[in-house]
C-alpha cells in the first residue's frame, strides 16, 4: 500500500502478505530519532492483546505497525505511550467520520480498544524495550477496520468506517490521517506534554461516566472509574463498597452483542 504523506525521518515498507507487521518491525530495525511504518495487505498471524487474533480480510482494512526510539518517556510512565497511540487512531477515525451524520461517540475502551458506540473498529497492541528507567524502544501493532462488510470470527461487535458511513474508503486516505495524527502524538511526548495526553485521553474514555458492569476473577459488579495511573493500572469503585485495581485483562467490561450492521 502506498501512503502519499510520511513527515521527516518517517521510513515505510510495504508488503502484500506477512506473518505479522509487528515481527517486521523487529527484523527491519529502527534508527533513533526515526519512526518506521511497516503496513501489509495480508497479517497471516496478527496479534492482540494476550494472544487474541485480529480479523481483517484482505486489502479491505488497515494492518500496519509502527515503532521508534527514544521518547524520554520513563518506564514508570509508559501508558502515556499507549493513551498518545490511542488518541491518534481516535482522532483519525473522527476525521474519516465527520461527514458521515455518525451519531455515536468514539471513545478508548481501556486499555486500547477503539470504539464507535457499543461497537469495536480498532485494537493495538504495544510492546517496549527497556534501558534502565528509560523506554529505549515502542512499537504498536494496530489494525483499524476500514472496508470490510462482513466479520465472520467472534470477536465481540465489529464494525468498519463503510458499515458506519454506508461508503467505501480510501485506504491511503485513512493511513495518511494516521500518520498526522501520530506524528503529532510524538511531538507532544517529545515536549514532555504528559498532562494534557492524559487528561485528553481520560476525557475520551468508553463508559467514562456512571455506574456499568463489569467483570473480574470473582464474577460480575457494578463499578465505575475511579482513575488510572501512568503504569496504565485501573482503578473501579465498586457500588457495593470499595475499589479494587487491576491490570490488563484482570477486569473485562460487559458489553451486551450488537447486530452487525451492513
Amino acid at each position: 500500500m502506498f501512503c502519499p504523506y510520511l513527515p521527516t525521518f518517517w521510513q515505510h515498507r510495504a508488503y502484500e502478505s506477512v506473518e505479522s507487521t509487528m515481527l517486521c518491525c523487529n527484523a527491519l530495525g529502527v534508527e533513533p530519532g526515526h519512526v518506521l511504518l511497516v503496513t501489509a495487505e495480508e497479517q497471516t498471524a496478527g496479534r492482540g492483546q494476550r494472544g487474541t487474533v485480529w480479523e481483517s480480510a484482505k486489502g479491505e482494512n488497515l494492518t500496519f505497525s509502527v515503532a521508534w526510539r527514544n521518547l524520554g518517556v520513563p518506564a514508570r510512565e509508559q501508558f502515556l505511550i499507549s493513551e498518545m497511540t490511542a488518541l491518534a487512531v481516535v482522532r483519525t477515525v473522527e476525521e474519516m467520520l465527520r461527514n458521515a451524520a455518525c451519531r455515536e461517540e468514539i471513545s478508548v475502551k481501556w486499555p486500547n480498544d477503539i470504539y464507535v458506540g457499543q461497537r469495536k473498529i480498532a485494537g493495538m497492541l504495544i510492546e517496549h524495550s527497556l534501558s534502565g528507567s528509560h523506554i529505549d524502544g515502542s512499537m504498536a501493532g494496530i489494525g483499524l477496520n476500514v472496508n470490510q462488510k462482513h466479520f465472520a470470527g467472534d470477536a465481540p461487535n465489529p464494525v468498519s468506517l463503510r458499515q458506519i458511513a454506508g461508503k467505501t474508503f480510501s485506504r491511503e486516505a485513512v493511513m495518511e490521517a494516521f500518520v498526522r495524527h501520530f506524528d503529532q502524538g510524538i511531538s507532544m511526548l517529545l515536549k514532555k506534554r504528559f498532562e494534557e495526553i492524559e487528561e485528553t485521553f481520560a476525557s475520551r474514555l468508553f463508559r467514562r461516566r456512571g455506574w456499568h458492569e463489569f467483570r473480574d476473577a470473582d464474577g460480575a459488579f457494578v463499578g465505575r472509574f475511579a482513575g488510572i495511573a501512568r503504569n496504565g493500572l485501573l482503578t473501579l469503585e465498586k457500588k457495593s463498597g470499595g475499589s479494587a485495581t487491576y491490570a490488563f485483562k484482570e477486569v473485562s467490561f460487559v458489553i451486551p452483542p450488537q447486530p452487525q450492521l451492513e
